[in-house]
C-alpha cells in the first residue's frame, strides 16, 4: 500500500518511532504530514513522552505549564544538563530538577542543555528546598564558573552570568550588586516553591523575571551577543532546584 493511503492512525505509529530531527523533516514533505505533526497532544508526541520522559513527572504539576505533549518533551530537551554541572550535584531522575550534596564551603552552579543568542525565550525555575544564606537565579555563558570554595552569590560573580539573589532580592554580575530588584518598597522575600519565569530577550539584550505570573520588570539589559545559558547556584545541603522551559517566541 502506498503511503498517501495509510490511516492517520498509522502515520501517528510511524512518526513515534523517529527522532525529533527526523519528525522536523517530515513536517515539511506534504501537508498531510504537517498537519499531523502539528498536532502538539497527539499519540505521536504521547509516545515520545512516555519513552523519554519519568513517569512521575508526567503525572506530577511540575510541568503544569507546558499543557501539551510536545511542549513537555522539548522542555525535557531544555532542561538541566548532566554534564554542565558542578560536580557536587546532580540531575534527579524526572530530569527536571537539581539536587546539591550536602558539600561544606561549596557554592554550586548549573546550566541548561541549552543556551540562547536569539529570539525570546522564558522558562521557569521553583526552588523546592531550603535557601540557604545565598540563592541565585539567572543565566550564564559557557565561560562562567560552576563551583567555588566558600558561600557565595557565584552566578554574578564574574562578567560571565547575571543573577537575581532570592535571599537579598540583588541584583548581581560581575561581582557587584546592580541595585535592589524588584524596585518595590519592601518586596516581598521569595518563598520557597514560588513559580519563578525567567524571560531572557535576546533580540533586545535584556534579561526580566516574573514570580506568580506578576511581571517584575527588567532586571538586566545590555546582555552580550553570546549563548546565554539558564543557571542557578546554591549553597544548602540537600536543596533542590527544577527548570522548566516554557517557548520560544518572536516580538
Amino acid at each position: 500500500m502506498h503511503v498517501d493511503f495509510l490511516p492517520d492512525i498509522i502515520l501517528g505509529n510511524i512518526f513515534s518511532y523517529l527522532s525529533l530531527q527526523d519528525l522536523r523533516s517530515s513536517s515539511l514533505v506534504c501537508k498531510r504530514w504537517y498537519s499531523i505533526l502539528n498536532d502538539e497532544d497527539n499519540d505521536v508526541w504521547r509516545l515520545h513522552c512516555i519513552h523519554k520522559l519519568a513517569e512521575e513527572v508526567l503525572s506530577s504539576d511540575l510541568l503544569s505549564s507546558t499543557p501539551t505533549y510536545k511542549t513537555k518533551l522539548k522542555a525535557f530537551h531544555h532542561a538541566w544538563n548532566p554534564e554542565d554541572c558542578s560536580r557536587n550535584i546532580y540531575i534527579k531522575p524526572n530530569g527536571f530538577t537539581i539536587h546539591r550534596n550536602p558539600v561544606a564551603q561549596s557554592t554550586d552552579a548549573v546550566r541548561g542543555k541549552i543556551g540562547f543568542s536569539h529570539g525570546r525565550h522564558a522558562w521557569e525555575v521553583v526552588w523546592e528546598g531550603p535557601l540557604g544564606t545565598v540563592a541565585v537565579v539567572g543565566i550564564a555563558t559557557k565561560e562562567a564558573t560552576l563551583q567555588t570554595h566558600g558561600y557565595i552569590a557565584l552566578l554574578g560573580s564574574d562578567d560571565q552570568s547575571w543573577g537575581w539573589n532570592l535571599v537579598d532580592n540583588h541584583l548581581l554580575h560581575n561581582g557587584d550588586s546592580q541595585g535592589n530588584y524588584p524596585t518595590l518598597n519592601n518586596a516581598p522575600k521569595y518563598q520557597v516553591g514560588e513559580r519563578i519565569r525567567v524571560i531572557l530577550d535576546c533580540d533586545d539584550n535584556t534579561l526580566a523575571f516574573e514570580r506568580n505570573y506578576e511581571f517584575l520588570g527588567v532586571a538586566f539589559r545590555g546582555l552580550p551577543e553570546k549563548l546565554l545559558y539558564p543557571s542557578v547556584s546554591a549553597v544548602y545541603g540537600h536543596t533542590e532546584v527544577s527548570m522548566v522551559y516554557l517557548e520560544k517566541f518572536f516580538s
